[in-house]
């Protein structure tokens, strides 16, 4: 990328603090098609100059998988691990392009003594369209059919079910629901720690149900807002062969290319 990313830490020897800290995630970080997510966010807040930094180095995994596959031991170990880490930068608005991250910042933390603003990247750039700070236009999705996988740490975990649609709609796209959307979504199958062993063996695999009735919708693009979503529907799309021309991208994927970045 062609601009510099701050840490925290650059900000603290500074003497400042940025608007905003990016949580970048396990994924993020790590996983090649994730990176692409992140690369995409950053690219649109440095157009628009919001001032936001990460944690770097000093980042560590949120212990949402651990937790979800029963070890609360290393859960806490993480979380206390991360809270220190946070509180001592006075961090008080964190955004994440992961729900799972967004999750359990938000909702567990605070009993171990981690009080922030926690917001999922959709949120995030849904209060800076409406403060005028971000502007959206279609573009290359003009008109083009689009259907959003709800994830499921967002929306049923969290009751988020707007702010990734207004997103979309801004883009002139065509939005169409699949039959199981919002309150009734289905799992992309990655949740609850699933994301890191084999499925049990059964008749179908949730990722190629799910991709099932994403097709059926035909549209050009399947859109997601997490990371997890995105490999297994990925996969889904990539099992059905005659459906390769289906991309499956992340809403900031599609912003930032509407806006050529």
């Amino acid at each position: 990328m062609d601009f510099n990313i701050k840490t925290m830490a650059e900000y603290a020897a500074e003497g400042k603090s940025p608007e905003v800290l990016f949580w970048v995630g396990c994924a993020g970080s790590f996983d090649d098609r994730a990176k692409k997510i992140t690369k995409a966010f950053c690219k649109i807040l440095n157009k628009i100059g919001v001032e936001f930094a990460v944690l770097g180095q000093e980042e560590s995994c949120t212990g949402d998988p651990a937790k979800r596959a029963g070890n609360e031991f290393v859960f806490q170990m993480m979380a206390l691990t991360n809270i220190e880490v946070l509180n001592a930068y006075e961090v008080k608005k964190i955004v994440t392009a992961c729900p799972h991250c967004f999750n359990t910042l938000k909702n567990e933390y605070p009993s171990l003594g981690g009080h922030f603003d926690v917001v999922h990247h959709t949120q995030f750039l849904k209060s800076l369209m409406e403060e005028g700070r971000l502007k959206i236009e279609g573009g290359a999705f003009k008109g083009k059919k689009i259907t959003f996988h709800d994830p499921c740490y967002l929306g049923r975990g969290n009751d988020e079910y707007e702010a990734p649609r207004v997103l979309l709609e801004k883009l002139d796209a065509e939005l169409v629901e699949m039959k199981r959307c919002r309150t009734n979504g289905l799992c992309c199958g990655a949740g609850g720690a699933q994301m890191f062993k084999e499925p049990e063996k059964g008749n179908k695999d949730i990722n190629i149900e799910r991709t099932e009735e994403a097709l059926s919708v035909e549209p050009k693009v399947i859109a997601t807002g997490c990371p997890f979503c995105n490999t297994m529907m990925t996969d889904g799309v990539k099992h059905f062969n005659k459906n390769t021309e289906v991309a499956v991208k992340d809403i900031v994927e599609l912003l930032a290319e509407a806006e050529d970045l």
